[in-house]
């Protein structure tokens, strides 16, 4: 069986139809994957088919604007990659990523939890941001820091919104701790029905290591995902206080990802951050925690004069980053697309992810009559009552009768 590396489709959900067709049952079910009944997981994705448009007609502008700057980096279009743990669903995993991004002028997330070192991924696309997590000792985390400086990161991000949700009702695929020869015994029924994605990782030299190297100092051994994760779980969640000292341990743009609630993002502005993303981890945190784009007018309303505003969670299209941008977002991440592209087509797939993402900002940026994404206001569309969920923010007092 030849594998198809057509780079082209139509929508992201062709690129989702032809990556489930592609990859083994569990490495598909790793990608869709939501926490517990999968409320917030469909949430995501449902808040924006209830969003509609008020179009005009007649004197649409000729020319589109979409560049915008996010966290000090000049970007051809509002969408920037999201960091997402270990992509070995490819060979090239990050760094097929970081050129996409890097062809289609846009800003690369890498996480510290990715396959590839943070020096290869800076290589390809300079537009990189670094994500990390609390896990380990300050001292630990301060070397993490200082390898991404080293490395010539742009900015850094720190991933809040995971509590370590699991118990999926559709149940959770096994992912190994290595692929050693127990694991390939394992797997293999699933894997050899997909014998091109066997193939390809053949011609790479072999399987994935499932290694975390960027978590360690540059030449030391990489520990496994698992291992990573361990010592994440095992470490107490940060203080406000151990926040304001992570920001204060570098100097350039720092972005504090996991906001839902008003007073939060309150609190992330007094601790001296540069952005904020509105976030639930994609539906993988706390289920039941409202889908972004419907905590987002709160949030940008009260601290979007302050603090750059990204939202990150059910992208699917680029209407949907028109509706996120007129409801106060200055750009928004994708995760679950970009990947889904990757999958399908590599490097190719994702620019063709991005591509579709500028084209349908496009169109509505020209049905809106709107000559730039920064002309996008709420009243561009139709917002059902109910829709927004505004939390974190006090209880007005209540007036009394007489005055």
């Amino acid at each position: 069986m030849k594998l198809s590396r057509n780079p082209w489709f139509e929508s992201v959900a062709v690129a989702q139809r032809r990556a489930k067709r592609l990859l083994p049952r569990s490495v598909y079910s790793a990608l869709i994957a939501g926490s517990e009944a999968g409320v917030t997981l469909s949430d995501n994705t449902a808040a924006f088919r209830e969003l509609g448009f008020a179009p005009h007609v007649g004197g649409a502008p000729a020319q589109r604007d979409m560049s915008t700057t996010v966290m000090g980096e000049q970007i051809s279009l509002p969408v920037i990659i999201s960091p997402t743990g270990v992509q070995s669903i490819h060979p090239d995993g990050e760094v097929a990523v970081a050129r996409a991004a890097a062809a289609r002028g846009t800003a690369m997330g890498l996480s510290s939890f990715a396959s590839k070192p943070i020096e290869e991924v800076v290589a390809a696309n300079p537009q990189t941001f670094f994500q990390l997590y609390w896990a380990g000792s300050r001292e630990a985390i301060a070397q993490r820091i200082e390898r991404a400086r080293a490395a010539g990161a742009r900015g850094l991000i720190v991933t809040l919104d995971w509590t370590f949700s699991h118990s999926r009702d559709w149940g959770s695929p096994w992912i190994p701790d290595k692929i050693d020869l127990k694991a390939m015994a394992r797997l293999a029924p699933e894997v050899l029905v997909r014998p091109a994605w066997l193939a390809e990782w053949a011609r790479a030299g072999g399987p994935p290591e499932l290694a975390v190297p960027n978590v360690v100092a540059r030449d030391a051994p990489a520990p496994t995902f698992f291992g990573a994760y361990g010592e994440w779980m095992m470490t107490p969640p940060p203080s406000w206080e151990d926040l304001r000292w992570l920001r204060e341990q570098w100097e350039g743009p720092f972005m504090l990802k996991g906001i839902i609630r008003v007073d939060d993002a309150r609190r992330a502005v007094d601790a001296g951050f540069s952005a904020i993303s509105v976030s639930n981890h994609g539906g993988n945190n706390l289920d039941g925690t409202p889908a972004s784009i419907r905590a987002l007018p709160a949030i940008a309303e009260a601290v979007g004069d302050q603090i750059e505003v990204v939202l990150d969670g059910g992208i699917r299209r680029g209407s949907d980053v028109v509706k996120a941008l007129a409801l106060g977002a200055r750009a928004v991440m994708i995760g679950r697309a970009y990947l889904w592209g990757l999958a399908a087509a590599g490097q190719g797939g994702v620019e063709n992810v991005l591509d579709l993402m500028r084209t349908g900002i496009d169109s509505a940026l020209l049905g809106l009559g709107r000559s730039s994404t920064g002309d996008l206001v709420a009243e561009d569309l139709l917002i059902p009552a109910g829709f927004e969920r505004r939390l974190g923010i006090a209880a007005e007092p209540a007036v009394s009768a007489r005055g």
